[in-house]
């Protein structure tokens, strides 16, 4: 598999959401969705969303996507927030926002 950094631009956004998703999802997330938002915005490309049933379990998956995106694929991340309350988390790598929701907070905003 290429590094990131020999992907285009488009490519390298894919590839870290699907990282992201995919350490969600063995984290066990649910409902883990990526959305392409290339077409209606020009702020970022990708969208990731997951659901944990537990506080600690939204700052697992919070802490171990950081750890594949940025020290096994060399991104960097531009802010975080919501960690201290833990119900909604954004991550934010500049072209792929990661969301981490409680079950309350997801239903909710569906």
């Amino acid at each position: 598999m290429p590094t990131t950094s020999t992907l285009s631009p488009s490519e390298k956004s894919l590839s870290l959401a699907r990282a992201a998703a995919q350490t969600a999802i063995e984290l066990q997330g649910q409902d883990v969705t990526i959305l392409d938002m290339r077409e209606q915005t020009t702020w970022f490309d990708f969208f990731v969303i997951a659901t944990g049933t537990s506080r600690r379990q939204l700052h697992a998956m919070s802490e171990e996507i950081d750890h594949k995106l940025e020290d096994d694929l060399g991104d960097q991340r531009l802010g975080i927030e919501g960690y201290r309350e833990s119900r909604w988390i954004v991550l934010d790598y500049g072209t792929v926002v990661i969301h981490l929701l409680d079950e309350e907070k997801r239903q909710y905003y569906s």
